[in-house]
Protein backbone atom coordinates (compact mmCIF):
# COMPACT_ATOMS: atom_id res chain seq x y z
CA UNK A 1 0.00 0.00 0.00
CA UNK A 2 1.53 3.04 -1.03
CA UNK A 3 0.77 6.43 1.57
CA UNK A 4 1.16 9.78 0.02
CA UNK A 5 3.04 12.27 2.14
CA UNK A 6 0.88 15.47 3.26
CA UNK A 7 2.57 18.80 2.75
CA UNK A 8 2.50 20.63 5.78
CA UNK A 9 4.44 24.08 4.37
CA UNK A 10 5.29 24.87 0.81
CA UNK A 11 6.84 27.04 -0.70
CA UNK A 12 6.16 27.42 -4.53
CA UNK A 13 8.83 29.64 -6.93
CA UNK A 14 8.97 32.50 -4.54
CA UNK A 15 10.48 35.73 -5.03
CA UNK A 16 11.75 37.80 -2.55
CA UNK A 17 12.99 41.49 -2.03
CA UNK A 18 14.23 43.14 1.04
CA UNK A 19 14.90 47.25 0.30
CA UNK A 20 16.48 47.05 -2.49
CA UNK A 21 17.91 43.49 -2.55
CA UNK A 22 16.64 40.44 -4.13
CA UNK A 23 16.81 37.41 -1.32
CA UNK A 24 15.48 34.76 -3.19
CA UNK A 25 14.28 34.28 -6.66
CA UNK A 26 12.64 31.36 -8.26
CA UNK A 27 12.99 29.57 -4.79
CA UNK A 28 11.33 25.70 -4.41
CA UNK A 29 10.77 24.19 -1.15
CA UNK A 30 8.20 21.90 0.72
CA UNK A 31 8.11 20.33 4.38
CA UNK A 32 5.91 17.86 4.89
CA UNK A 33 3.72 16.35 7.88
CA UNK A 34 6.35 14.73 10.45
CA UNK A 35 9.69 15.83 8.65
CA UNK A 36 11.70 18.56 10.25
CA UNK A 37 14.70 20.45 8.77
CA UNK A 38 17.99 21.76 9.54
CA UNK A 39 18.80 24.34 7.46
CA UNK A 40 23.22 25.42 7.06
CA UNK A 41 24.62 27.52 4.41
CA UNK A 42 27.95 29.95 4.60
CA UNK A 43 27.18 33.19 6.48
CA UNK A 44 25.19 35.71 4.60
CA UNK A 45 23.42 32.68 2.60
CA UNK A 46 19.70 33.37 3.41
CA UNK A 47 19.50 31.29 6.85
CA UNK A 48 17.89 34.04 8.47
CA UNK A 49 16.21 35.58 5.44
CA UNK A 50 14.35 32.04 4.93
CA UNK A 51 12.55 31.79 8.27
CA UNK A 52 11.74 35.68 8.86
CA UNK A 53 10.04 35.17 5.14
CA UNK A 54 8.28 32.21 6.17
CA UNK A 55 7.07 34.05 9.55
CA UNK A 56 5.71 36.58 6.75
CA UNK A 57 8.15 39.62 7.75
CA UNK A 58 9.40 40.00 3.99
CA UNK A 59 7.16 40.16 1.22
CA UNK A 60 6.37 37.53 -1.70
CA UNK A 61 6.49 39.50 -4.76
CA UNK A 62 6.25 36.49 -7.38
CA UNK A 63 5.17 32.95 -6.43
CA UNK A 64 3.22 31.67 -3.13
CA UNK A 65 4.03 30.45 0.31
CA UNK A 66 0.65 28.17 1.33
CA UNK A 67 1.14 27.08 5.12
CA UNK A 68 -1.25 23.89 5.05
CA UNK A 69 -0.94 23.04 8.14
CA UNK A 70 -2.64 26.50 9.42
CA UNK A 71 -5.23 25.22 6.88
CA UNK A 72 -6.09 21.83 8.72
CA UNK A 73 -5.87 23.52 12.48
CA UNK A 74 -8.44 26.02 10.87
CA UNK A 75 -11.01 22.78 9.94
CA UNK A 76 -10.67 21.13 13.25
CA UNK A 77 -11.29 24.65 15.44
CA UNK A 78 -14.14 27.01 15.77
CA UNK A 79 -12.04 30.20 15.31
CA UNK A 80 -14.20 33.45 15.90
CA UNK A 81 -11.15 35.53 15.77
CA UNK A 82 -11.39 37.87 12.79
CA UNK A 83 -7.57 38.53 12.96
CA UNK A 84 -5.91 35.02 13.81
CA UNK A 85 -3.56 34.06 11.01
CA UNK A 86 -0.88 31.47 10.49
CA UNK A 87 1.25 33.76 12.56
CA UNK A 88 -1.05 32.98 15.73
CA UNK A 89 0.39 29.33 15.32
CA UNK A 90 4.31 29.71 14.73
CA UNK A 91 6.97 30.61 16.84
CA UNK A 92 10.68 31.97 15.79
CA UNK A 93 12.92 32.12 17.92
CA UNK A 94 15.87 34.84 17.01
CA UNK A 95 19.19 36.36 17.94
CA UNK A 96 18.21 39.18 19.79
CA UNK A 97 15.63 39.79 22.64
CA UNK A 98 12.38 42.16 22.07
CA UNK A 99 12.82 42.72 26.14
CA UNK A 100 10.75 45.91 27.31
CA UNK A 101 10.73 48.10 30.69
CA UNK A 102 7.87 47.72 33.07
CA UNK A 103 7.25 51.23 33.12
CA UNK A 104 6.38 52.18 29.45
CA UNK A 105 5.93 49.41 26.78
CA UNK A 106 7.79 50.92 24.06
CA UNK A 107 10.76 51.92 26.55
CA UNK A 108 13.84 49.75 25.31
CA UNK A 109 16.97 48.23 27.48
CA UNK A 110 19.89 50.30 27.24
CA UNK A 111 23.73 48.44 27.47
CA UNK A 112 24.32 49.48 30.98
CA UNK A 113 20.73 48.87 32.37
CA UNK A 114 21.66 45.48 33.56
CA UNK A 115 24.52 46.50 36.05
CA UNK A 116 22.31 49.87 37.73
CA UNK A 117 20.32 48.62 40.05
CA UNK A 118 17.74 51.70 39.86
CA UNK A 119 17.26 51.34 36.83
CA UNK A 120 17.20 47.38 36.37
CA UNK A 121 14.46 46.92 38.89
CA UNK A 122 12.18 48.60 35.72
CA UNK A 123 13.13 45.31 33.81
CA UNK A 124 9.94 42.65 34.29
CA UNK A 125 11.24 39.50 35.73
CA UNK A 126 11.24 36.28 33.83
CA UNK A 127 8.40 35.05 35.73
CA UNK A 128 6.37 37.91 34.42
CA UNK A 129 7.49 37.45 31.29
CA UNK A 130 6.71 34.01 30.67
CA UNK A 131 3.37 33.83 33.07
CA UNK A 132 2.09 37.39 33.45
CA UNK A 133 -0.31 37.19 36.51
CA UNK A 134 -0.78 33.51 36.56
CA UNK A 135 0.70 31.47 39.08
CA UNK A 136 2.13 28.71 36.35
CA UNK A 137 5.49 27.20 36.78
CA UNK A 138 7.66 25.57 34.49
CA UNK A 139 7.02 22.42 36.32
CA UNK A 140 3.80 22.59 34.58
CA UNK A 141 5.00 21.97 31.43
CA UNK A 142 7.45 19.22 31.03
CA UNK A 143 9.40 20.16 27.87
CA UNK A 144 10.59 22.97 29.92
CA UNK A 145 12.25 21.17 32.17
CA UNK A 146 15.89 21.33 30.16
CA UNK A 147 15.76 24.82 29.89
CA UNK A 148 16.28 24.92 33.87
CA UNK A 149 14.64 28.02 34.10
CA UNK A 150 13.48 28.09 37.58
CA UNK A 151 16.00 29.10 39.07
CA UNK A 152 16.03 32.32 36.89
CA UNK A 153 12.24 33.11 37.47
CA UNK A 154 13.19 36.02 40.07
CA UNK A 155 15.67 37.74 37.88
CA UNK A 156 15.23 40.17 35.84
CA UNK A 157 15.31 40.13 32.33
CA UNK A 158 18.14 42.34 31.77
CA UNK A 159 20.32 40.79 34.09
CA UNK A 160 20.20 37.75 32.17
CA UNK A 161 23.33 36.54 30.50
CA UNK A 162 23.82 35.95 26.82
CA UNK A 163 22.61 32.35 27.05
CA UNK A 164 20.61 32.42 29.81
CA UNK A 165 18.45 35.05 27.26
CA UNK A 166 18.53 32.45 25.01
CA UNK A 167 16.73 29.48 27.27
CA UNK A 168 14.33 32.23 28.27
CA UNK A 169 13.25 33.25 24.71
CA UNK A 170 12.73 29.33 24.21
CA UNK A 171 10.59 29.22 26.59
CA UNK A 172 8.83 31.51 25.93
CA UNK A 173 8.21 30.03 22.24
CA UNK A 174 7.16 26.58 23.99
CA UNK A 175 4.50 28.45 25.96
CA UNK A 176 2.90 29.37 22.87
CA UNK A 177 2.63 26.00 22.22
CA UNK A 178 3.26 26.46 18.46
CA UNK A 179 2.78 23.92 15.63
CA UNK A 180 5.78 24.99 13.93
CA UNK A 181 8.95 26.08 15.97
CA UNK A 182 11.51 28.16 14.19
CA UNK A 183 14.97 28.34 15.32
CA UNK A 184 17.07 30.26 14.66
CA UNK A 185 21.08 28.95 15.84
CA UNK A 186 19.90 27.97 19.13
CA UNK A 187 22.99 27.00 20.03
CA UNK A 188 24.50 30.24 20.15
CA UNK A 189 25.33 31.65 23.40
CA UNK A 190 25.10 28.15 24.68
CA UNK A 191 27.24 26.13 27.34
CA UNK A 192 28.56 22.56 26.57
CA UNK A 193 25.88 21.37 29.13
CA UNK A 194 23.50 23.74 27.85
CA UNK A 195 23.81 22.68 24.30
CA UNK A 196 23.37 18.86 25.46
CA UNK A 197 20.47 19.61 27.32
CA UNK A 198 19.03 21.74 24.29
CA UNK A 199 19.47 19.32 21.85
CA UNK A 200 17.59 16.57 24.09
CA UNK A 201 14.90 19.34 24.25
CA UNK A 202 14.47 19.48 20.59
CA UNK A 203 13.79 15.80 20.29
CA UNK A 204 11.31 15.97 23.17
CA UNK A 205 9.56 18.45 21.02
CA UNK A 206 9.95 17.20 17.70
CA UNK A 207 8.59 13.51 19.56
CA UNK A 208 5.61 15.68 20.93
CA UNK A 209 4.71 16.64 17.81
CA UNK A 210 5.52 20.17 17.01
CA UNK A 211 6.96 20.41 14.02
CA UNK A 212 10.84 22.06 13.43
CA UNK A 213 12.82 24.34 11.28
CA UNK A 214 15.99 25.45 13.01
CA UNK A 215 19.16 27.02 11.43
CA UNK A 216 22.64 25.42 12.69
CA UNK A 217 26.14 24.60 11.49
CA UNK A 218 26.90 21.47 10.05
CA UNK A 219 28.14 19.76 13.28
CA UNK A 220 24.98 20.84 15.36
CA UNK A 221 21.99 18.69 14.51
CA UNK A 222 19.81 17.08 16.93
CA UNK A 223 18.88 13.36 16.38
CA UNK A 224 15.50 13.91 15.44
CA UNK A 225 16.13 16.41 12.58
CA UNK A 226 14.64 14.19 9.72
CA UNK A 227 16.02 16.41 6.84
CA UNK A 228 18.64 19.07 5.71
CA UNK A 229 18.18 22.24 3.55
CA UNK A 230 22.02 23.87 2.61
CA UNK A 231 21.81 27.17 0.97
CA UNK A 232 24.38 29.18 -0.51
CA UNK A 233 23.94 32.90 -1.85
CA UNK A 234 19.95 32.63 -1.55
CA UNK A 235 19.68 29.81 -3.72
CA UNK A 236 19.22 26.04 -2.16
CA UNK A 237 22.16 23.71 -3.01
CA UNK A 238 20.98 20.58 -1.43
CA UNK A 239 17.68 19.15 0.33
CA UNK A 240 19.12 15.68 1.85
CA UNK A 241 17.65 13.15 4.36
CA UNK A 242 19.70 13.20 7.44
CA UNK A 243 20.96 10.24 6.67
CA UNK A 244 22.45 11.28 3.42
CA UNK A 245 23.38 14.57 4.66
CA UNK A 246 25.50 12.94 7.70
CA UNK A 247 27.44 10.79 4.32
CA UNK A 248 28.37 13.56 2.58
CA UNK A 249 32.12 14.82 2.49
CA UNK A 250 33.01 17.37 5.34
CA UNK A 251 33.50 20.40 3.04
CA UNK A 252 37.45 21.87 3.88
CA UNK A 253 37.73 24.90 5.19
CA UNK A 254 38.61 27.65 2.53
CA UNK A 255 41.14 29.76 4.07
CA UNK A 256 42.29 31.61 1.06
CA UNK A 257 39.96 34.12 1.94
CA UNK A 258 40.83 33.95 5.49
CA UNK A 259 44.52 35.89 4.58
CA UNK A 260 45.72 39.17 5.69
CA UNK A 261 46.97 41.57 3.85
CA UNK A 262 50.25 41.61 6.67
CA UNK A 263 52.22 44.68 4.85
CA UNK A 264 48.55 46.56 4.78
CA UNK A 265 47.75 46.09 8.44
CA UNK A 266 51.49 47.02 9.50
CA UNK A 267 50.96 50.09 7.58
CA UNK A 268 47.33 50.89 9.19
CA UNK A 269 48.21 50.25 12.82
CA UNK A 270 50.50 52.57 14.88
CA UNK A 271 53.12 51.23 16.88
CA UNK A 272 52.02 50.90 20.68
CA UNK A 273 54.21 52.50 23.19
CA UNK A 274 54.35 50.97 26.54
CA UNK A 275 52.19 52.93 29.09
CA UNK A 276 51.37 50.75 32.00
CA UNK A 277 52.74 48.25 34.46
CA UNK A 278 49.83 46.28 34.94
CA UNK A 279 46.48 46.66 33.11
CA UNK A 280 43.92 44.65 35.25
CA UNK A 281 44.44 44.00 38.78
CA UNK A 282 41.35 42.34 40.87
CA UNK A 283 41.78 41.81 44.93
CA UNK A 284 38.77 40.10 46.65
CA UNK A 285 36.26 41.13 44.06
CA UNK A 286 32.88 40.92 45.13
CA UNK A 287 29.41 41.36 43.14
CA UNK A 288 25.80 41.36 44.46
CA UNK A 289 22.84 41.88 43.52
CA UNK A 290 19.90 41.70 46.56
CA UNK A 291 20.72 37.68 47.36
CA UNK A 292 22.44 36.91 44.42
CA UNK A 293 26.06 36.48 44.77
CA UNK A 294 27.14 36.90 41.18
CA UNK A 295 31.35 37.35 41.58
CA UNK A 296 32.17 35.92 44.66
CA UNK A 297 36.71 36.67 46.07
CA UNK A 298 37.70 36.99 42.60
CA UNK A 299 41.79 37.93 42.23
CA UNK A 300 43.12 38.73 38.98
CA UNK A 301 46.04 40.40 37.29
CA UNK A 302 46.36 40.63 33.81
CA UNK A 303 49.80 42.10 32.29
CA UNK A 304 50.16 44.39 28.63
CA UNK A 305 50.52 41.95 26.32
CA UNK A 306 49.46 38.77 28.00
CA UNK A 307 46.35 36.46 25.83
CA UNK A 308 43.83 35.09 28.40
CA UNK A 309 40.81 33.09 27.47
CA UNK A 310 37.69 33.49 29.79
CA UNK A 311 35.83 30.90 30.45
CA UNK A 312 32.74 29.00 32.13
CA UNK A 313 28.99 28.05 32.19
CA UNK A 314 26.20 30.75 31.27
CA UNK A 315 25.72 32.76 34.59
CA UNK A 316 29.46 32.04 35.93
CA UNK A 317 29.83 35.76 36.40
CA UNK A 318 31.48 36.11 32.95
CA UNK A 319 29.68 38.87 31.42
CA UNK A 320 29.52 40.31 35.13
CA UNK A 321 33.28 40.41 35.70
CA UNK A 322 33.73 42.10 31.99
CA UNK A 323 31.36 44.77 32.73
CA UNK A 324 33.85 45.84 36.18
CA UNK A 325 36.59 46.42 33.25
CA UNK A 326 34.44 48.54 30.88
CA UNK A 327 33.19 50.96 33.04
CA UNK A 328 30.01 49.87 32.85
CA UNK A 329 29.45 48.35 36.69
CA UNK A 330 28.70 50.99 39.18
CA UNK A 331 29.67 48.29 41.63
CA UNK A 332 33.21 48.92 40.42
CA UNK A 333 33.77 51.87 42.80
CA UNK A 334 33.14 49.47 46.04
CA UNK A 335 35.96 46.96 45.18
CA UNK A 336 39.72 46.61 45.05
CA UNK A 337 39.64 47.28 41.27
CA UNK A 338 42.71 48.97 39.37
CA UNK A 339 42.86 49.47 35.45
CA UNK A 340 45.52 50.72 33.90
CA UNK A 341 47.73 51.46 36.91
CA UNK A 342 44.52 53.79 38.43
CA UNK A 343 42.07 52.50 41.36
CA UNK A 344 38.54 52.90 40.13
CA UNK A 345 37.28 56.00 41.61
CA UNK A 346 40.52 57.82 42.07
CA UNK A 347 39.43 60.58 39.37
CA UNK A 348 39.63 58.67 36.31
CA UNK A 349 35.95 59.10 34.13
CA UNK A 350 34.37 56.39 32.58
CA UNK A 351 35.71 57.68 29.07
CA UNK A 352 39.14 57.54 30.50
CA UNK A 353 38.26 54.02 30.42
CA UNK A 354 36.74 53.49 27.46
CA UNK A 355 38.99 55.21 25.67
CA UNK A 356 42.15 52.69 26.50
CA UNK A 357 39.44 49.60 25.47
CA UNK A 358 38.08 48.13 21.80
CA UNK A 359 35.11 45.66 22.93
CA UNK A 360 33.18 43.46 20.88
CA UNK A 361 30.11 40.61 22.62
CA UNK A 362 26.95 39.48 21.18
CA UNK A 363 24.63 41.65 23.12
CA UNK A 364 26.46 45.01 22.06
CA UNK A 365 24.82 45.66 18.27
CA UNK A 366 21.17 45.26 19.71
CA UNK A 367 21.89 48.60 20.90
CA UNK A 368 22.23 50.50 17.76
CA UNK A 369 20.11 52.78 16.08
CA UNK A 370 18.06 51.06 12.85
CA UNK A 371 19.21 53.57 10.80
CA UNK A 372 23.05 53.71 11.39
CA UNK A 373 25.07 51.95 8.06
CA UNK A 374 28.03 49.84 9.17
CA UNK A 375 30.50 52.47 8.62
CA UNK A 376 28.78 54.54 11.10
CA UNK A 377 28.40 52.19 13.30
CA UNK A 378 33.13 51.55 13.31
CA UNK A 379 33.38 55.51 13.22
CA UNK A 380 31.28 55.37 16.52
CA UNK A 381 33.86 53.64 18.53
CA UNK A 382 36.28 56.49 18.02
CA UNK A 383 33.47 58.20 20.13
CA UNK A 384 32.94 55.03 22.68
CA UNK A 385 28.95 55.40 22.73
CA UNK A 386 26.69 52.99 21.20
CA UNK A 387 24.81 53.78 18.38
CA UNK A 388 26.31 57.39 17.86
CA UNK A 389 25.72 59.06 14.98
CA UNK A 390 28.65 61.54 14.78
CA UNK A 391 29.99 61.62 11.04
CA UNK A 392 33.16 61.88 11.88
CA UNK A 393 36.55 63.64 10.59
CA UNK A 394 37.84 62.75 6.94
CA UNK A 395 40.62 61.07 8.75
CA UNK A 396 38.11 58.77 10.52
CA UNK A 397 36.41 57.95 8.07
CA UNK A 398 38.81 56.67 6.14
CA UNK A 399 41.01 54.94 8.92
CA UNK A 400 37.89 53.32 9.87
CA UNK A 401 37.16 52.61 6.08
CA UNK A 402 40.67 50.77 5.84
CA UNK A 403 39.89 48.73 8.76
CA UNK A 404 36.79 47.47 7.16
CA UNK A 405 38.79 46.47 3.82
CA UNK A 406 41.47 44.26 6.09
CA UNK A 407 38.41 42.27 7.41
CA UNK A 408 37.05 42.25 3.82
CA UNK A 409 33.66 44.05 4.41
CA UNK A 410 34.14 47.27 3.25
CA UNK A 411 31.27 46.27 -0.09
CA UNK A 412 28.69 46.80 3.12
CA UNK A 413 30.25 50.31 4.24
CA UNK A 414 26.62 52.43 3.18
CA UNK A 415 24.33 49.17 3.70
CA UNK A 416 22.26 49.80 7.02
CA UNK A 417 23.82 47.55 10.00
CA UNK A 418 20.34 45.91 11.01
CA UNK A 419 20.40 44.62 7.25
CA UNK A 420 23.08 43.19 6.55
CA UNK A 421 23.98 38.72 7.58
CA UNK A 422 24.80 38.84 10.92
CA UNK A 423 28.51 37.79 9.94
CA UNK A 424 28.61 41.01 8.30
CA UNK A 425 27.71 42.74 11.90
CA UNK A 426 30.15 40.87 13.88
CA UNK A 427 33.01 41.72 11.86
CA UNK A 428 31.66 45.56 11.84
CA UNK A 429 31.56 45.25 15.86
CA UNK A 430 35.22 43.96 15.05
CA UNK A 431 36.22 47.00 12.82
CA UNK A 432 34.62 49.37 15.69
CA UNK A 433 36.65 47.45 18.44
CA UNK A 434 40.04 48.32 16.55
CA UNK A 435 39.60 51.98 15.55
CA UNK A 436 40.93 53.06 18.11
CA UNK A 437 43.94 50.94 18.35
CA UNK A 438 43.22 50.26 22.21
CA UNK A 439 46.10 48.71 24.62
CA UNK A 440 43.33 46.66 25.77
CA UNK A 441 40.55 44.51 23.62
CA UNK A 442 38.10 42.48 24.87
CA UNK A 443 35.98 40.24 22.62
CA UNK A 444 33.15 38.55 24.50
CA UNK A 445 31.67 35.61 22.17
CA UNK A 446 32.43 37.51 18.99
CA UNK A 447 31.81 34.65 17.03
CA UNK A 448 28.59 34.14 17.42
CA UNK A 449 26.91 34.00 13.69
CA UNK A 450 29.75 33.03 12.17
CA UNK A 451 30.33 30.10 9.68
CA UNK A 452 33.76 28.26 9.75
CA UNK A 453 35.50 30.07 7.18
CA UNK A 454 34.83 33.50 9.09
CA UNK A 455 35.75 32.09 12.10
CA UNK A 456 38.94 31.51 10.61
CA UNK A 457 39.59 34.40 8.84
CA UNK A 458 38.75 36.39 12.64
CA UNK A 459 41.15 33.91 14.11
CA UNK A 460 43.84 34.88 11.98
CA UNK A 461 43.35 38.70 12.15
CA UNK A 462 43.51 38.09 16.03
CA UNK A 463 46.80 35.93 16.04
CA UNK A 464 47.89 38.54 12.65
CA UNK A 465 47.27 41.59 15.04
CA UNK A 466 48.98 40.35 18.27
CA UNK A 467 52.04 39.00 16.47
CA UNK A 468 52.37 43.05 14.97
CA UNK A 469 50.75 45.03 17.96
CA UNK A 470 51.57 45.04 21.55
CA UNK A 471 47.99 44.10 22.77
CA UNK A 472 46.21 42.71 25.72
CA UNK A 473 43.58 40.47 24.62
CA UNK A 474 40.59 38.85 27.15
CA UNK A 475 38.72 36.39 24.79
CA UNK A 476 35.31 34.68 25.92
CA UNK A 477 34.13 31.67 24.19
CA UNK A 478 32.26 28.50 24.48
CA UNK A 479 33.90 26.71 22.16
CA UNK A 480 37.51 25.69 22.42
CA UNK A 481 38.34 25.61 18.60
CA UNK A 482 37.43 29.65 18.64
CA UNK A 483 40.66 30.36 20.97
CA UNK A 484 42.93 31.69 18.95
CA UNK A 485 46.20 30.58 18.76
CA UNK A 486 47.88 33.82 20.83
CA UNK A 487 46.00 32.75 23.80
CA UNK A 488 47.76 31.41 26.35
CA UNK A 489 46.31 31.91 29.81
CA UNK A 490 42.99 30.82 30.65
CA UNK A 491 40.49 32.64 33.79
CA UNK A 492 37.62 29.88 34.39
CA UNK A 493 34.73 30.87 36.39
CA UNK A 494 32.82 28.60 38.23
CA UNK A 495 29.64 29.30 40.12
CA UNK A 496 31.14 33.16 40.15
CA UNK A 497 34.93 31.91 42.03
CA UNK A 498 38.09 32.20 39.88
CA UNK A 499 39.80 29.47 38.86
CA UNK A 500 43.31 29.74 37.29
Amino acid sequence: MITHAVTFLSLEHITVRYLDKTLFSGLDWSVNTGEHWAITGPGGSGKTALLNTITGKFNVINGGIHHHYYDAYRQHHNITDPYFSYRDVIAQVGHHHTFKNRSNTTTDFYYQQRFNSMDSSDAPTVREYLYGETTATPEDTPLLQPLHITPLLDKELIKLSNGETRRVMIAKALLQKPLLLMLDNPFSGLDIQARKDFSEMVNKIIANGTTVILVTSPTEIPENITHVLTLDAGRITGKYTREEYLKLPVPAIVTQNAHIDEEKLRALVKPVVPQFDTIIRMEHVKVQYGEHLILDDVNWIVKPNEKWALLGHNGAGKSTLLSLITGDNPQAYANQLFLFDRKRGSGESIWDIKRKIGFVSPELHQYFQAGSNCLQVVVSGFYDIIGSNRAGTPEQLQHAASWMDILGIADHMKQPFKGVPESVQRLTLLARALVKEPPLLIFDEPCQGLDAQQKEHFKQVIDTLCSIMDLTLIFVTHYQEEIPSAVTKILKLEKGKSIH
